[in-house]
């Protein structure tokens, strides 16, 4: 398992310094990083059970995985965190450290790509480099709240799984490094980004991503 890409080694796309994007967590693989409600990053307050601060992210704190940590003015909010059945929330809470680790690739704090790599794999983690890139080429990072929801797992063998899960982006947006400035958006139907998501088990006993699917503004994600 690849553990340690360099970002810099990431499949470049065509970005610019003017260019905005959207930060969803995990990256929006399946649309166009133009999309017109592109300054979206994700999140909305609801309630939900919201990540962990570093120190207490309970999958980063067993022994042999990465640290995940995300600046202070990035929250990531997953609901439906325990199904009650062990493997179906063993997926859950590694497809939440993977949109993590995507987020913290993208806003400095996973310089390596340690994690990334930890949690992706396969045709996942070349999205996943790409996506960062983006950002690493137009000079931007990420700010706000992202709310993760209907997350419903299908286990398909010992090793494999499927989840399928939508994502509130109205309240997170793009930065500017520089000036950091805010790059907000309408809410629109568009703030809502539907996943579909084949997690493969590692030798090791992780959930890794291995293939995903975004569709913005699909209607079963709608408010």
């Amino acid at each position: 398992m690849n553990r340690r890409p360099t970002l810099l080694a990431a499949l470049a796309l065509t970005a610019t310094a003017a260019l905005t994007l959207s930060a969803c967590g995990g990256g929006d693989e399946g649309s166009s990083a133009k999309d017109k409600d592109s300054d979206k990053i994700a999140g909305a307050d609801t309630g939900g059970e919201k990540s962990a601060p570093p120190s207490e992210s309970s999958a980063s704190a067993t022994e042999g995985r990465p640290k995940i940590e995300l600046p202070p003015d990035v929250t990531l909010v997953f609901e439906g965190e325990k199904t009650g059945d062990q493997v179906k929330d063993a997926v859950l809470a590694d497809n939440a450290e993977r949109m993590r680790a995507v987020d913290a690739a993208i806003a400095g704090t996973d310089t390596n790509g340690e994690a990334l790599a930890f949690y992706n794999t396969g045709k996942a983690l070349e999205a996943a480099l790409s996506w960062v890139n983006q950002f690493e080429e137009a000079g931007a990072t990420m700010t706000g709240e992202v709310r993760y929801y209907d997350r419903k797992v299908t286990i398909e063998g010992e090793k494999s799984a499927v989840l399928i899960f939508c994502a509130d982006e109205s309240k997170g947006f793009s930065k500017d490094k520089k000036t950091n400035k805010v790059h907000k958006t309408p809410v629109t139907k568009n703030s809502y980004v539907l996943y579909n998501t084949k997690l493969d088990k590692s030798a090791e006993g992780v959930w890794q991503t291995s293939q995903i699917v975004s569709s913005r503004g699909a209607a079963q994600c709608q408010p």
